[in-house]
């Protein structure tokens, strides 16, 4: 009898495509999926991007650990960046643990298996990075930078598409990249251009992680006149000091930063544009940090994230003179983090009696919660709707916004 197969996925998006191919091929070999708590085989699939991503993925391999010690599972399998950065070390320190997996190689072919809900997807259309950032594990976990087969990609969409998703999400470290590594032009534009035609039961189609260097004329172009294409960019900057971004190895500098933002702007009215930031990078003085917010008060980014900086080993970043003590990291975060909740706070009280389109993606203490084509799903804001009408898990309706908070609007389903 084949062993019964449990997983838990952490990280971005892009592990969870990972733990959907994991799972995929393990259900076509015959194995039963369940859940951790009926399984006899547990996989873990990890992140090891900084710090905090580390503890939570040790934090469940112990927890792992006490369900086999407890007799509940038989074996521990553990798959991913972790496994692939300190498999040695973990060997030593987890002898609970049966086998160590790193990074799979990548591949796009469906296997028949979704960890999503039904009406979204992921798409990864590349594995590794090619910017090489001062601060990031990531080429050294993941390897040269691979482009994903174009024909499997393009057999995935027709899959999805056929399965009736709402929203599919574009997603890689860096998607700007596809087609680098096979000398094509265009690549990106190209591709996407070629996934709409594949994409026609698809309503929303939204790019994740695009590289400002990379964002070109061609690119907004397409964003802006593709009606399936969400109207929303996510272009990580990380800094606007200048002296940081270049000891972040960061190609786009700031006057280059606020063009493109200009541009964007100017080009798609009403665009979405999100942003991440890293605060207390080494050697960050207290004028530089200033800068940076002053920029995020007045650039007013309609979503951003940020992220303490993680002093990662193998790095460029990791001997960088002047690293800051944690508390002042912690501190720079949370003066960032409430400045953009003021800016955030701003953007939804100007959507006060607008209409806007949902997603509906499920009923929670008598409302619905879904998104707009401005809220990537997981990482941005949530619509609390109101209706007297039974709302199905996929659907797009259409609501006047009746109130805010902070991140979040609250709306009522129009008739």
């Amino acid at each position: 009898m084949k062993e019964r197969i449990g997983i838990v996925s952490l990280g971005c998006p892009r592990n969870l495509v990972d733990s959907e191919n994991i799972i995929g091929r393990l259900s076509a070999k015959g194995h039963k999926i369940v859940d951790i708590g009926q399984a006899d085989v547990a996989i873990v699939n990890t992140c090891a991007f900084i710090d905090e991503a580390k503890r939570e993925s040790i934090d469940a391999i112990l927890g792992l650990a006490e369900l086999k010690k407890q007799g509940k599972i038989k074996k521990i399998i553990v798959y991913g960046c972790l496994a692939q950065r300190y498999q040695d070390e973990l060997r030593r320190q987890l002898p609970e643990v049966d086998a160590f997996v790193g990074t799979l190689e990548l591949t796009q072919e469906l296997k028949g298996f979704r960890l999503t809900p039904k009406h979204y997807a992921y798409l990864k259309i590349c594995e590794g990075c090619v910017n090489h950032c001062s601060y990031c594990v990531i080429p050294g976990i993941k390897g040269r930078f691979r482009s994903a087969d174009q024909t499997s990609l393009l057999r995935k969409v027709s899959q999805f598409n056929q399965a009736g998703i709402s929203e599919l999400n574009i997603i890689g470290q860096d998607i700007t990249g596809f087609g680098l590594d096979l000398d094509l032009r265009c690549g990106l534009v190209k591709l996407i251009k070629s996934i709409v035609k594949k994409a026609a039961r698809i309503h929303w189609i939204r790019l994740l992680y695009l590289n400002p260097e990379r964002v070109d004329r061609d690119l907004i172009s397409l964003i802006k006149n593709e009606k399936k294409l969400c109207k929303y960019i996510d272009l990580p900057i990380q800094h606007i000091n200048n002296r940081i971004l270049r000891l972040m190895r960061r190609k786009a500098d700031r006057a280059q930063i606020i063009a493109l933002i200009k541009n964007i702007r100017q080009a798609i009215p009403g665009v979405c544009l999100r942003t991440s930031i890293i605060a207390g990078f080494p050697s960050e003085t207290g004028q530089e940090f200033k800068e940076l917010l002053d920029f995020i008060r007045e650039i007013k980014f309609e979503r951003l994230g940020a992220f303490i900086y993680s002093r990662e080993e193998g790095t460029a970043a990791y001997n960088l003179p002047g690293q800051l003590p944690q508390a002042v990291k912690q501190e720079r975060f949370d003066l960032i983090m409430r400045a953009q909740q003021e800016v955030a706070a701003g953007h939804n009280r100007e959507m006060l009696g607008e209409v806007i389109e949902v997603l509906v993606e499920e009923a929670q203490d008598g409302v619905y919660l879904g998104r707009t084509a401005g809220d990537a799903p997981e990482v941005d804001g949530l619509v609390y709707v109101n209706s007297k009408k039974r709302l199905s898990a996929g659907q797009f309706i259409k609501a006047k916004v009746t109130d805010y908070l902070e991140y979040d609007l609250v709306a009522e389903v129009l008739k």
